[in-house]
């Protein structure tokens, strides 16, 4: 007699649009760096002069390309945080600056949708904020421009509108942690894979997203990503 298994079946890898190619981007994990431009550290109540680079993630299936997401559940705080985001196609341990870049296959535009109401309740009583950052639709993420087409990123714009109004901008090149420092820095503590996606922090201007509003996250010759809460 064969016993059947109902409840036994393949995952599902999520998977990215690749600009320009009927591809897609199968995603492994998703490494968050936090507060890695100076002014949004400091809004955040931290010094950005001493704090090495942390990192936290999000669950891969928490990413989303849909244009249109439903306000989550369980908060009255629900904030914004627009990323450039790091995709890698290769992978390696303990690695430095340079070798790091070596993995970088191309650059997208995210938001770490955070709860934060729950976050913070959660650092209050020092337990885990994993559902404040990684419940559905919590990582929204454009198509991912091959590192090859994109030119000047350090120089280009990240930035963020709410309902057409300019809440974020900053440099990529003000970041604290340069892109290949932040990778060679997580691949001190885990071993990186193909797939992997690292988001490279947010500028100051976090703020509060309520229903009906849209976002509008930008980097120049990266990507647009614009989404609308229902």
């Amino acid at each position: 007699m064969t016993e059947s298994f109902s409840f036994l079946f393949p995952p599902a890898i999520p998977t990215l649009p690749i600009d320009g190619l009927d591809a897609r981007f199968p995603v492994g994990r998703i490494w968050c760096v936090g507060r890695n431009y100076a002014e949004h550290s400091r809004e955040m109540g931290s010094d950005p002069e001493r704090e090495p680079p942390f990192f936290f993630t999000k669950p891969a299936d928490s990413i989303t390309t849909l244009s249109v997401l439903p306000f989550p559940p369980q908060t009255r705080k629900f904030h914004y945080e627009a990323e450039l985001v790091v995709a890698l196609n290769a992978g390696g341990a303990n690695l430095t600056p340079e070798e790091g870049s070596q993995l970088i296959y191309g650059y997208a535009v995210g938001l770490d949708m955070t709860r934060r109401d729950m976050q913070e309740e959660a650092k209050k009583h020092r337990r885990p904020w994993s559902l404040a950052k990684g419940f559905d639709n919590a990582c929204p993420i454009s198509a991912i421009r091959p590192a090859t087409q994109v030119e000047g990123l350090d120089q280009s714009i990240l930035s963020l509108k709410v309902n057409g109004v300019l809440r974020q901008a900053g440099r990529i090149s003000d970041l604290i942690w340069s892109i290949p420092e932040m990778i060679s820095a997580l691949s001190h503590s885990v071993t990186l894979r193909a797939g992997d996606l690292i988001m490279t922090g947010t500028p100051a201007g976090v703020g509060s997203v309520d229903v009906h509003d849209v976002l509008e996250a930008s980097c120049d010759n990266v990507a647009q990503l614009t989404i609308r809460y229902e």
